[in-house]
């Protein structure tokens, strides 16, 4: 994008005293200032977003839709310049650049789709037919906050925000600073599709300042990113009995059966390990393989990560790109060496300053023991941990043992994997796949158990949840409800007589 279409988005923020500078990952050096929110310009943007909620409110549902749709186009028609954004600001590959694309591609035309048919009065059944008929409405709850981060730029907003801005409600968007601009571009492009000015707002600062001033007015916050600060933002809003939903941290383990084909099954780990240089919350980080084929698999593991190009171009030819930051470089090769110092046998891993200042080559750990840190962190960069077990209820144990439950994989015949799949702690679980088979469902609930989230993002409840469900009963048939003692003795029998009846169907 050029000087002038990236100051044109930056002006759109407004004024603020205080200017950052954000990073390009390429180079590392200064790709631009971005100006940052205070608590008080929080608050004020949010009473805004109030008073433009009434009005957005009030529009019939498929003309909120319609409006979605027309983003949805609009995406399609400015790919390239999407493309090039979130390259510029992360250091994806072009590949990695599309499959966040096609993420936030798919929300619009799935929800722009679907919110016409959820949303508005339904009829449902009633206890007592011939007395009531029962309905159900969907109102807005307000002004929705979400937090998004770094990582993924296009997909995370679009899974937050376009549903909660179809369900009715406007919303506060906090980017990551060093995204902020991909998320501005999405909203430009939101604004041209006809969205009303002030309904997605967008502020930017540091976490503790902004983010915290998001979750302090807002009527619900959905949060993406780490377990640490999802507790804070749990406590907060929980302290004001507001709604959340969070996805955070996970340690995504993938268990390789017995009779795997290996050499497909390395293909697949690899795959789902270094997309976006392992930095992706359902990525691959721990791989149980049986024991008697472990040394075999790491070989084969080998082959595979020789058979990747490295580095960022603009066309479809690398798979693995940069790290995003150089606090991403610093904790990744902190985990590395911290494994090395306490006795695990690693390989790969090292900085390419050649290919990026930030560059890493993917690592293979193997089993590292309790005493490294990354045993049980998130690395959240393309590091593979390699351990073997004897047994397959040994593998689903040590799969289950962590703090963490957002995505595992399990890599072998179908219907074994199938049953394994049901044994695991997990949100989501793939088979044969990495992550993409359910990350790339928007009818598919996504989301965490354990310390790894709350609530679900996508299907129709991740529309929905942005709503305050409304149960409207009317008093109208051929028989009257009770009133009085006399009036239940004259219909009881009726009643119970009923719900025998309704027990048969």
């Amino acid at each position: 994008m050029s000087d002038s279409g990236i100051s044109q988005l930056i002006g759109s923020l407004g004024q603020h005293d205080k200017v950052v500078d954000v990073i390009n990952p390429a180079t590392g050096k200064k790709a631009f200032g971005l100006p940052q929110f205070t608590a008080d310009e929080v608050a004020a943007v949010t009473e805004s977003a109030r008073t433009a909620a009434i009005g957005w409110r009030q529009l019939p549902v498929s003309q909120r839709a319609n409006i979605v749709l027309r983003l949805h186009d609009l995406m399609i028609s400015n790919q390239e310049r999407l493309l090039e954004l979130v390259q510029f600001e992360t250091g994806k590959t072009k590949a990695g650049a599309f499959e966040d694309f096609a993420g936030a591609l798919f929300a619009a035309r799935y929800y722009g789709k679907r919110a016409p048919k959820l949303l508005g009065l339904h009829p449902t059944k009633t206890d007592a037919p011939f007395f009531v008929r029962n309905y159900v409405d969907y109102d807005p709850v307000g002004v929705v906050g979400v937090i998004t981060p770094w990582n993924f730029p296009l997909a995370l907003p679009a899974f937050d925000v376009l549903p909660a801005l179809l369900a009715g409600n406007a919303v506060v968007h906090k980017p990551d600073n060093q995204t902020a601009l991909t998320s501005l571009y999405l909203r430009q492009l939101a604004l041209d599709a006809g969205l009303p000015d002030g309904v997605w707002n967008i502020v930017v600062g540091a976490g503790a300042e902004v983010g915290n001033a998001v979750t302090d007015t807002v009527d619900y916050v959905a949060f993406t990113g780490s377990t640490a600060t999802g507790r804070t933002v749990a406590q907060r809003a929980a302290g004001r009995l507001i709604g959340y939903s969070l996805e955070l941290g996970g340690k995504n383990p993938a268990i390789v059966l017995a009779g795997a084909n290996l050499k497909r099954a390395a293909k697949n780990v690899v795959t789902g390990a270094i997309g976006n240089a392992g930095q992706i919350c359902v990525s691959i980080e721990r791989c149980y393989v049986p024991a008697n084929q472990r040394d075999q698999f790491i070989e084969l593991l080998k082959q595979e990560l020789g058979k990747l190009s490295y580095g960022k171009t603009n066309a479809f030819d690398t798979e693995m790109g940069s790290l995003t930051s150089a606090g991403q470089l610093q904790r990744v090769t902190g985990f590395l060496n911290e494994a090395r110092e306490t006795g695990a046998e690693v390989w790969g891993g090292e900085n390419k300053p050649e290919i990026g200042p930030y560059f890493i080559s993917p690592a293979i750990v193997v089993e590292p023991t309790d005493a490294a840190s990354l045993n049980r962190s998130e690395v959240f960069g393309p590091v593979i941990q390699v351990y073997g077990y004897q047994t397959l209820d040994e593998a689903v144990a040590a799969a289950n043992d962590t703090e963490f439950g957002l995505n595992a994989s399990v890599l072998g015949p179908v219907n074994q994997a199938l049953a394994v799949a049901r044994r695991l702690q997990a949100g989501s679980v793939n088979i044969n796949e990495g992550y993409r088979a359910s990350f790339g469902s928007m009818s598919s609930p996504m989301g965490g158990v354990k310390h790894s989230g709350h609530g679900r993002r996508n299907g129709d409840g991740g529309l929905l949840r942005f709503t305050e469900p409304k149960a409207i009963g009317i008093a109208s048939g051929p028989f009257r409800l009770p009133g009085r003692a006399s009036d239940y003795r004259r219909v009881s029998k009726l009643l119970i007589l009923l719900s025998k009846v309704l027990r048969r169907f």
